[in-house]
């Protein structure tokens, strides 16, 4: 399937796909190899247990049922959201240009926000009233100037980022399920963006509710939404600044307003602009930056494919996975790399790789590269 956007799935394929991604270790690198190498999630769902038992898992991954699907997809619509697929035509057309993209998102609201450039305003949760001020005015000017603003609908600076853009497009990002608002004061907020012609978004379930580990997964959809991301109040150790690192890593732009070096708050934003940032005090400084960028499509990765010819390529057996685990560790490593020191052919190298990944036994890190997960003996 091409990244570009095109026809609606079919129900049975939908609840298919959110049986698949829904799998404990699926995640959306091993979706897409999966789906690439059997042609369709229905197959690779048949050849899962096979797959994690090649892999070394102690035990196989509980794959939900059709009837479980079926179950979330109602709760989707009793909550007035959807199921939106990659490469359909509402799927946000910026994320599913990052780097292993979520196959399927949970969306309530209009797609249509989606067709305006992005840009992301993130900061500081226990924002000064300063802070708040700049970001509601920054979202209100970039919305004028026919930008849609994206955020994480936390508290603080979120939140006015919110509020200052509801009259012209925004787009609010959950750590939890759609169901599961987090934090429960900005519900009423939710009910205002959607009721306003924007959308919220999640990748979570129905019923999650957020853990720590959940909030970086929703920094990363955040970034990947956007041209650029803009900080405002940030301290030292911050959620936006992994926000900005991420932003950073896909080739978004990354601006900081700046603070007073008396304010801890500010420490996280200044230390941006001492790396590189771009310096922000008004919107059209924003604007400015991403004006060449507006026009201009940004490179795809790797489509949703065909799967690939496997005919001239044995399948790979218990020495070719000794040599990739032999040359595997806990430092990231690229996969390049792993196929030339293995001499194994790629096909293979890819195939047990996936194994490992849905075992449970694998990391995926930023520009491709891997490492192994030790399990604990």
């Amino acid at each position: 399937m091409n990244l570009t956007a095109g026809p609606r799935l079919s129900d049975r394929q939908r609840l298919n796909w959110l049986r698949l991604i829904r799998t404990p270790n699926v995640g959306p690198a091993s979706f897409r190899d999966l789906v690439n190498r059997f042609g369709s999630a229905e197959t690779a769902i048949e050849m899962l247990p096979e797959l994690m038992i090649s892999g070394g898992a102690r035990r196989i991954a509980r794959i939900p049922s059709m009837a479980e699907a079926k179950a979330e997809m109602e709760e989707a619509r009793r909550h007035g959201a959807r199921f939106v697929c990659i490469g359909e035509p509402d799927y946000p057309p910026l994320l599913r240009r990052m780097d292993n993209p979520p196959p399927l998102l949970a969306m309530k609201g209009t797609g249509d926000v989606f067709a305006l450039p992005a840009v992301a305003i993130v900061g500081a949760r226990n924002a000064s009233l300063a802070g708040i001020k700049m970001a509601r005015m920054l979202a209100a000017e970039l919305g004028r100037d026919g930008h849609c603003v994206v955020s994480g609908l936390a508290r603080g600076i979120d939140t006015a980022a919110h509020q200052g853009s509801f009259a012209t497009g925004t787009v609010g990002v959950l750590a939890s399920g759609l169901d599961r608002p987090y934090p429960p004061e900005n519900i009423g907020l939710i009910d205002e963006i959607t009721a306003n012609g924007g959308a919220i978004v999640s990748e979570m379930p129905f019923g999650w509710e957020p853990r720590a580990q959940d909030f970086p997964r929703r920094n990363r959809i955040v970034a990947g939404m956007t041209l650029g991301l803009v900080v405002v109040e940030a301290a030292k150790r911050s959620g936006s600044l992994i926000s900005a690192r991420l932003a950073g890593e896909m080739g978004r732009l990354v601006f900081a307003v700046p603070g007073s070096p008396l304010d801890p708050r500010a420490a996280g934003a200044n230390g941006l602009l001492k790396d590189g940032a771009i310096l922000v005090t008004e919107a059209g400084d924003i604007s400015a930056a991403l004006a060449p960028l507006t026009g201009m499509p940004l490179p795809l990765p790797p489509a949703f494919q065909e799967p690939p010819d496997f005919s001239t390529t044995a399948p790979p057996g218990d020495d070719d996975r000794y040599l990739v685990l032999e040359a595997l560790g806990p430092v990231p490593v690229g996969i390049d790399d792993i196929i030339r020191h293995t001499g194994l052919h790629p096909a293979q190298v890819f195939m047990i790789l996936l194994e490992l990944d849905l075992a449970g036994r694998l990391e995926r890190h930023s520009g491709g590269a891997v490492s192994l997960v030790l399990l604990d003996t």
